[in-house]
């Protein structure tokens, strides 16, 4: 079985991640702080692109992996959480060893 739907995963994971902490920690101050709104504008809209691709590519490896629905959700839920996909991104890191390995 191909690693290959887990490491785009892995790769939109941190983009959807990085773009999420952007919006919170540098777009939304400067619109709120410096009346700057573009930045929410530009970051917001890739990140919704991001969260969209990753939800959706979840949604997919669940299919391609045969993952239960849990896991599925797991992933849906690490993606609305600050640092979110971070953390599942491990466990992603684990799955991918596991498949090279021959062991799912």
């Amino acid at each position: 079985m191909s690693t290959g739907t887990i490491k785009l995963l892995r790769k939109i994971g941190i983009a959807e991640g990085a773009s999420f902490l952007i919006l919170l920690l540098i777009a939304m101050p400067l619109k709120y702080y410096f009346g700057m709104p573009l930045a929410v504008k530009y970051t917001g809209s890739a990140h919704g692109f991001l969260f969209v691709a990753y939800v959706g590519l979840a949604y997919y490896a669940k299919e391609v992996y045969n993952w239960p629905f849990k896991r599925f959700l797991l992933a849906f839920v690490s993606a609305w959480l600050p640092l979110g996909t971070f953390f599942f991104d491990g466990r992603l890191k684990i799955e991918e060893k596991r498949i090279e390995a021959g062991l799912q």
